[in-house]
């Protein structure tokens, strides 16, 4: 397990431990939490669904490209080489030729 992940791996003593200290720290203020953490779910959920109200207003609107008849494809087609050919029966010049040097 890396470490990253091991303070999500606590047992049953520890997670009470931990419910202890906040309970401690947090405790007169514990409703109030509470209430700003649901406040803020509710917030996140109107955002959320007026998220989906816009794009589904803005999918309604704009017309569908299926309706238009689609061209069938093409067989393959050959693609002829651009390449320059070997000729074999050119003479090469005998001033071209070279020979190593003798030692």
């Amino acid at each position: 397990m890396t470490p990253l992940f091991a303070f999500f791996n606590l047992g049953p003593q520890e997670m009470l431990i931990l419910l202890i200290i906040g309970i401690l720290l947090f405790g007169r203020k514990l409703p109030e939490v509470g209430r700003y953490l649901g406040k803020g779910i509710v917030e996140f959920k109107k955002g959320i669904k007026g998220l989906e109200d816009e794009y589904d207003a803005s999918a309604s609107v704009t017309p569908r490209q299926e309706s238009m008849p689609l061209e069938p494809p093409r067989p393959p087609q050959r693609i002829t080489t651009t390449a320059p050919k070997f000729e074999e029966n050119v003479p090469t010049p005998a001033n071209n030729i070279t020979t190593p040097p003798k030692a």
